[in-house]
């Protein structure tokens, strides 16, 4: 599994996956990997951590050597390291949580928690909140990032990494356009009209078999444009003019030819390619699309300013997770705590991808070092909003909305030109409607 694949599947939620395993596997199925944990469970002597690729397996072994080295406070349980294959997760951790042989601790998919807390399954993490907050660390967390994890029932989890969408475009490409970097959709038009005359596509986008992020980058701009998927009630509310007039602009993209016509079936690989082959100035990518691309003539630009006047983006905040099936709830924590302090040497050796969530290693040399990371943490972790914008908590129904095909048929009819935007978001309102009843 590459390094971009996080990417695709971080928050990748559970109904849907789960039913589209049911009949067809999604990908082919693994026996959970990784080394350091045997077959005990959370409920064993040995506390349990379940990690997910989240990049190369130099990312594995520094996670492994986290866990492995972990001295547990006098009568608490060690820790052992698993590492879960994106492939088939959802079974390996439901089935896992069923015989009581899962993790006591885990990383996993953005909205994970909030599903398995509905069943029971989870641990909630306030007694750990509130620890933090008695340490003074609780104020190590970029603003927002904690808040995310509260339900009406406590915390659902803990946050450790933000997954945002955010604009990159190739330097040389625009100056042989003769073109700024868009400052707005206005320039933003433009441009890519600029470098159409190029041969050279100005939105680079795919939304093929297991490429989620397309869908992504139409949900960051109906954000963009004020707009969003859900009501302050959270009922499903995809047919708003801010949602019309920001699919219109993709349209408009469209139609002015800065969109591939192939764009619809093009997977993730697919889309790298035409990064690397410079055949696309722009596009919405996730913030470690220059580290996948290893080319510094790739930059980030600043968040742009929609026909609305509105700022914002799209941002997964992805978290780890304590489970009731525990060898000791005290462990548990000690555990999570201990982790979170070490986990600095990730982003330190850039073994991930995704941004961290807290200002200790967002401040740290390493990290400044790195001018792309800081201008997203600076300028689009502020403007990012969640999948149930426009309510400000999650729950537990977004899984199917993320992990369900609704959003995947939606993104590759309006790059497919089949459909206008208010019948496109029609549908979508539709298949929202289901998945959330």
């Amino acid at each position: 599994m590459n390094t971009s694949t996080p990417a695709t599947f971080s928050r990748r939620g559970f109904l849907g996956i789960a039913a589209a395993a049911a009949a067809v596997p999604l990908l082919a199925a693994c026996a959970p990997g990784g080394g350091g944990g045997g077959a005990t469970g959370g409920g064993s002597g040995t506390l349990k951590f379940w990690d997910m690729p989240w990049g190369p397996q130099s990312y594995a072994d520094e996670a492994k050597a986290i866990v492995t080295g972990y001295t547990p406070p006098s009568g608490l349980p060690s820790a052992s390291y698993q590492q879960i294959q994106w492939n088939n997760f959802y079974q390996t951790f439901s089935s896992a949580i069923a015989s009581k042989t899962g993790p006591a601790v885990s990383s996993g998919a953005g909205f994970q928690a909030f599903q398995f807390a509905e069943q029971g399954a989870i641990a909630y993490a306030d007694d750990l909140i509130e620890s933090l907050r008695k340490s003074g660390k609780l104020e190590d967390f970029l603003p927002g990032t904690v808040e995310t994890m509260k339900t009406p029932e406590g915390y659902a989890a803990v946050p450790w990494q933000a997954d945002l969408r955010v604009l990159w475009y190739r330097k040389s490409l625009l100056e042989k356009a003769g073109v700024e970097a868009p400052t707005d959709w206005a320039s933003y038009i433009e441009a890519s009209r600029a470098l159409a005359k190029n041969g050279v596509y100005g939105f680079g986008i795919g939304a093929g078999a297991g490429n989620s992020v397309g869908s992504q980058v139409l949900l960051s701009l109906m954000v963009n444009n004020g707009g969003g998927l859900f009501d302050k009630d959270q009922n499903p509310d995809a047919v708003t003019d801010a949602n019309i007039a920001a699919m219109d602009f993709v349209r408009e993209l469209i139609a002015l030819g800065a969109v591939d016509p192939g764009a619809a079936s093009y997977t993730a690989d697919n889309v790298f390619e035409q990064w690397t082959n410079k055949s696309v100035g722009m596009g919405w990518h996730t913030a470690g699309l220059q580290h996948v691309l290893d080319d510094d003539d790739v930059v980030v630009a600043s968040p742009l300013t929609a026909y609305s006047g509105d700022t914002g983006t799209l941002g997964y905040v992805n978290n780890l997770m304590m489970y009731t099936n525990t060898p000791s709830q005290e462990g548990s924590e000690a555990f999570l705590t201990a982790y979170l302090d070490d986990m600095k040497v990730l982003w330190d050796n850039k073994l991930i991808e995704s941004l961290p969530v807290m200002k200790s290693i967002v401040n740290s040399e390493a990290f400044q070092s790195d001018t792309e990371w800081v201008k997203i943490v600076d300028e689009w972790q502020p403007v990012s909003k969640p999948l149930s914008w426009q309510a400000e908590a999650l729950f537990a129904d977004l899984a199917a909305v993320d992990g369900g095909q609704g959003l995947q048929q939606f993104t590759q009819a309006i790059l497919g030109g089949q459909t206008d935007s208010r019948t496109a978001l029609e549908t979508l309102q539709t298949e929202l409607e289901t998945a959330t009843s």
